[in-house]
């Protein structure tokens, strides 16, 4: 339940971020040779001119559907394993990876095919009404196989950014004198910890999330070692790093966000997270 609190509050905030990192990596691979790149702010001014402001928040249903029972998932399974495995005391680093790379492997695969959908939302290629009927139409045209592309990719980018994340986040607050959480700043102190350990992370796991986004817009044209060598022919190393602003900004905030509501729920209802 916290969880799940936690990713509807981020999800709703962030979601255009997402979208403008997705416009920007699709529009990466329809670009001609030559062609002057296209910005952050650019794309960001050509979805509201030429769709609408609101259409910043398109992919938002599947990003629900996704994120709410997903961040429950993640959290779940973080805290079962930390219970089972850590008991009271706090995780070192390598404990700390395995954590998180464990609970985001269990969450990202049960909710792999709404990541699919959301992609295909966001990318702008695809005229899907709803979720369901995304999820029936891609089964009917491109099997069930559909749902699940990018797996590879996309646990490739999960695991290692949540297990980095966790890592720096439980060892940038161990490292905290006890008077600062103390004095009532907890909440201002577990968002700033997210927030420099979301950096980290984000940029780690960045050319996994273009691979993915490209198996994922097309996933009958793209097996990950093809999508891996694509990308690098034709746009080199920096091709990997594309939309890695928006997505950085957004997995940051959004990482930290929820676990500053998550960790504020779980001290209110008194369990330890």
């Amino acid at each position: 339940m916290c969880g799940s609190l936690s990713g509807t509050c981020s999800t709703l905030l962030f979601q255009p971020l997402d979208l403008v990192k997705t416009r920007l990596q699709t529009l990466q691979n329809k670009a001609k040779p030559g062609a002057p790149k296209m910005g952050m702010f650019t794309v960001l001014v050509n979805v509201v001119r030429t769709e609408n402001f609101f259409s910043l928040w398109k992919g938002v249903s599947p990003s629900f559907v996704r994120c709410i029972p997903g961040v429950g998932i993640y959290f779940s399974t973080f805290y079962s394993l930390k219970q089972h495995f850590i008991l009271d005391r706090q995780p070192n680093a390598g404990e700390a990876v395995l954590l998180g790379a464990g609970a985001r492997s269990v969450a990202g695969v049960c909710m792999l095919p709404f990541t699919v959908i959301k992609t295909r939302f966001e990318s702008g290629y695809y005229n899907y009404v709803s979720v369901a009927g995304a999820l029936r139409s891609m089964y009917k045209t491109e099997g069930i196989r559909s749902l699940f592309s990018g797996l590879t990719a996309t646990l490739l980018r999960d695991a290692p950014f949540s297990g980095i994340y966790v890592m720096f986040y439980s060892q940038t607050k161990r490292a905290l004198p006890q008077d600062v959480t103390m004095l009532g700043y907890t909440p201002l102190v577990n968002f700033s910890c997210g927030l420099m350990a979301g950096v980290m992370a984000s940029l780690v796991t960045q050319p996994a999330d273009v691979v993915k986004t490209y198996i994922q817009v097309s996933p009958s044209h793209w097996s990950t070692t093809d999508a891996i060598c694509f990308i690098y022919k034709e746009h080199g190393m920096r091709g990997f790093f594309r939309g890695a602003v928006p997505r950085s900004l957004r997995r940051t905030l959004m990482a930290a966000m929820a676990w500053t509501v998550y960790e504020q729920l779980m001290a209110q209802i008194g369990l330890k997270s």
